[in-house]
């Protein structure tokens, strides 16, 4: 299995490819700001094909390059329904910071052509990986969480791309639009703790953790 990551933009948002090796098709998840290039660098090394694009959510600094990305390579957009507005009105859910930092741009949102809503527990079989969707609201209404199970060492069952739900020792801000944080700390309780320990986070921001690491040290998490 590959996985490639590196952060893209003003945000430093993770951008992720995903493929069961090179030379196959593959999943991108969360093609930020400016980060088209770093996708078209990471298919050109390893000569993959893109088909789908998952969201983890849709704030602006996630989803800034999803329909040229979607158009370059003819891939299917995935998001939660109830973060799809946001796909053609990223200013519904941008704060004042970021709104600062696209003034004097001059930038048009639309969906892609090909956009599919997710359903909380949904498979993806996508790219001859298999995603299991959970939905993950608190830092916004329609965020989820894309588990796929991890087959290179017997030390680690699944990764978790986690968009802005979980980072490294903190959790998603919730005083955006869409955001609530009594239930994000619901969802922490009852998406997140469930998990097995050994399961990699490879979050939205900053570098990649574990369950049982976040279990252990998270205040956010012991807290609960």
């Amino acid at each position: 299995m590959l996985i490639a990551g590196f952060p893209a933009g003003a945000w430093g948002t993770n951008c992720y490819v995903a493929a069961t090796g090179p030379g196959t098709e593959c999943v991108i998840v969360d093609p930020g700001q400016d980060a088209a290039s770093g996708i078209a660098e990471v298919v050109r090394e390893h000569r993959l094909k893109p088909v789908a694009v998952l969201l983890t959510h849709g704030h602006i600094d996630h989803m800034f390059s999803v329909t040229p990305v979607s158009g370059t390579y003819d891939a299917t957009a995935w998001i939660h329904p109830a973060d799809r507005h946001l796909l053609a009105d990223p200013m519904a859910g941008i704060s004042p910071e970021s709104a600062r930092m696209l003034l004097g741009g001059d930038h048009t949102f639309t969906e892609p052509d090909n956009v599919v809503e997710l359903a909380d527990g949904q498979t993806l079989e996508l790219a001859g990986l298999s995603f299991v969707v959970d939905h993950t609201p608190g830092h916004t209404e329609g965020s989820v969480a894309f588990r796929t199970p991890w087959t290179v060492n017997e030390d680690i069952s699944e990764v978790m791309f986690a968009g802005d739900l979980l980072f490294a020792g903190s959790i998603g801000r919730t005083d955006l639009p869409g955001g609530d944080h009594a239930t994000m700390l619901r969802t922490l309780r009852d998406k997140v703790l469930p998990l097995a320990d050994d399961i990699v986070v490879l979050p939205g921001h900053g570098e990649q953790t574990s369950i049982g690491r976040e279990r252990a040290t998270n205040p956010f998490l012991q807290d609960l």
